[in-house]
């Protein structure tokens, strides 16, 4: 009687995805509306973000570009920008600062919007999505030996509510961490005065309704200032000094 012989090791899967320069990258055109980050030549496709992925991500943007406005930093603040980590490697955080100079750069070249090894960004958020380890471990390394000031992770995943803020301490080229919970205040160590609470990060205002607010406070202050232009205004016609007053 035959017997079979059943092999004691299976077959693993073959990886015969094509592997790509990173120069091949920067000109690549998909077929598909899919984005592809390059992580050791593969193109490693992004998940479709979630709505609460993009509200997070819709709150930093709008946050960021009040603080430099406010404190006049020549710096921009941009979403589906990608950053050079290695050689065949480049990763697309959810959002990027960088100098305005840097950007100007970018914008100059044909392709894909990507930051090279030398132009490092100021600071990237990721927000955690499927791929926890890609976000905890694998971007943390690459952001770190890339000397990107300052990496957060923000994570909204149920149960594990965290902001993770990672940066350099004065003199090191490692990573310190700081978990931030519900209930507490993140610090940053690029934007050391801007506050943000965890719980508005996790769960976001609209970012219309803020700028809604905005608009009606200038609205109203503007409403103030004609009405003291008018009774200084009236003052002087009756020959009284409005400073006098």
């Amino acid at each position: 009687m035959s017997q079979s012989i059943v092999p004691a090791v299976e077959d693993k899967q073959i990886d015969t995805s094509p592997t790509l320069t990173f120069e091949e990258y920067r000109v690549y055109q998909s077929n598909d509306d899919v984005q592809y980050e390059l992580y050791k030549g593969k193109l490693i496709p992004m998940a479709t973000a979630s709505a609460l992925h993009t509200s997070i991500c819709e709150f930093w943007v709008y946050k960021l570009q009040r603080y430099l406005a406010e404190y006049n930093l020549d710096l921009v603040v941009k979403t589906s920008v990608g950053v050079r980590t290695e050689d065949a490697t480049s990763r697309i955080p959810d959002v990027v600062v960088c100098t305005e100079s840097l950007w100007q750069q970018v914008l100059a070249r044909p392709g894909s919007g990507i930051l090279d090894l030398s132009e490092t960004p100021l600071f990237v958020v990721e927000v955690v999505s499927q791929d926890r380890r890609a976000d905890y471990v694998l971007k943390r390394t690459e952001y770190e030996q890339a000397n990107v000031p300052e990496y957060v992770i923000v994570d909204p995943t149920q149960n594990r509510q965290r902001v993770r803020v990672m940066a350099f301490p004065e003199g090191d080229d490692v990573y310190t961490q700081v978990d931030y919970l519900p209930g507490e205040e993140i610090i940053s160590v690029v934007f050391p005065n801007m506050r943000l609470s965890v719980n508005e990060i996790l769960d976001p205002p609209l970012v219309e309704g803020l700028i809604k607010a905005e608009q009606a406070q200038l609205q109203q202050l503007q409403t103030v200032e004609q009405r003291a232009e008018r009774l200084a205004a009236r003052l002087r016609e009756l020959g009284i000094d409005p400073d006098a007053v």
